[in-house]
């Protein structure tokens, strides 16, 4: 596996280094020996599969609020997304900026998102699916959200979604710490 730290601080994407022979490919999308290597601590307490049917489907932005914030390690294992990160922790070199990526069934990459940051994605396809590894339990008293079109981060996506949550579109806008908001 190889790491790429992105430009938000401590988000890495991991590109496979597969083994291919006539029967196929075969490649890791989780190693917690090579994630310690880079300095990330993470123990799974779930993994979910998120199965999207149609293009322009857009999940979150989804957050877990301190003590119960979690890691994120996904892959898009069909289809395609175009995923957004936005970072939420104020001590970070780079609190409230954001990085978009996209992640397909081709080229087969995995993204970390760490504990206090925000993430979204929009499929590209019809039938797309994600495979997630979180590093804490769902807790959903500690849930929080961004709305996607939200008028402070200014998100850029590549078509307006067709398919939203109630729950997605309608999160408070959001108003950073008034003596963090420097953007």
């Amino acid at each position: 596996m190889k790491f790429t730290e992105q430009s938000l601080a401590g988000v890495f994407l991991i590109d496979p280094e597969p083994f291919s022979d006539n029967r196929g490919l075969f490649h890791r999308v989780f190693c917690g020996r090579e994630l310690s290597e880079q300095n990330i601590d993470f123990s799974i307490k779930q993994s979910s599969i998120s199965e999207n049917k149609l293009r322009g489907t857009l999940r979150g932005f989804h957050y877990q609020h301190a003590p119960f914030q979690e890691g994120k390690i996904f892959s898009c294992i069909r289809g395609a997304v175009y995923d957004i990160v936005a970072d939420l922790r104020p001590r970070s070199s780079t609190y409230l900026k954001w990085i978009a990526i996209e992640l397909n069934a081709e080229n087969r990459r995995t993204l970390y998102v760490p504990p206090g940051c925000a993430n979204a994605y929009l499929t590209l396809e019809d039938e797309t699916r994600l495979l997630y590894f979180h590093s804490e339990f769902y807790t959903a008293k500690a849930e929080g959200g961004i709305r996607y079109d939200d008028p402070f981060f200014k998100f850029k996506w590549p078509m307006m979604p067709a398919v939203i949550s109630e729950k997605d579109k309608n999160y408070p806008p959001f108003v950073p710490e008034p003596s963090q908001s420097q953007r």
